[in-house]
């Protein structure tokens, strides 16, 4: 189901998107915490090679992955903060291993009944607006191949 814009989306210093998937919570769970699962949606256009993924989903565990996108790698990585499995998840994410600068991501999935999850995801950090902007879109990317994966299991 298309993101749900509401006036809080926006923020100066991070992004906020809610989106309803029809799909229980522990799918949706899957798709977050599972490599052959999160590279195929975290590549949704591009190719995360599934080889290239390392997931240690426990507090103090880290998170990797490569991007490959117009013919350039991009070496993704973080730390999990809080796994509260099913329903929350709180991760730090860059792009770039030669920098410090951590985004940090917060995912809370919610039961709404029927079969349908809400997912609450925000990202936060020091990028600029207009490089959020940038983000909310390739998350929303991200996030409609999830639905489509979701929609077809």
């Amino acid at each position: 189901m298309p993101e749900a814009p509401t006036p809080s989306d926006e923020k100066e210093a991070g992004l906020e998107i809610r989106w309803v998937f029809h799909a229980p919570r522990n799918e949706l769970w899957r798709e977050w915490t599972e490599p052959e699962r999160f590279a195929d949606w975290y590549g949704a256009d591009a190719e995360v090679p599934l080889e290239s993924v390392s997931m240690d989903v426990r507090p103090g565990g880290r998170w990797s992955l490569t991007m490959l996108v117009g013919g350039r790698e991009i070496d993704w990585d973080g730390e999990y903060l809080e796994v509260e499995e099913p329903q929350r998840l709180v991760f730090t994410v860059r792009d770039d291993p030669t920098q410090d600068l951590y985004e940090l991501c917060t995912v809370e999935l919610t039961e709404t009944g029927d079969e349908c999850t809400e997912m609450h995801f925000q990202q936060t950090g020091q990028m600029p607006a207009e490089a959020y902007k940038r983000a909310r879109q390739g998350w929303a990317t991200f996030f409609r191949e999830v639905d489509g994966r979701l929609a077809g299991a």
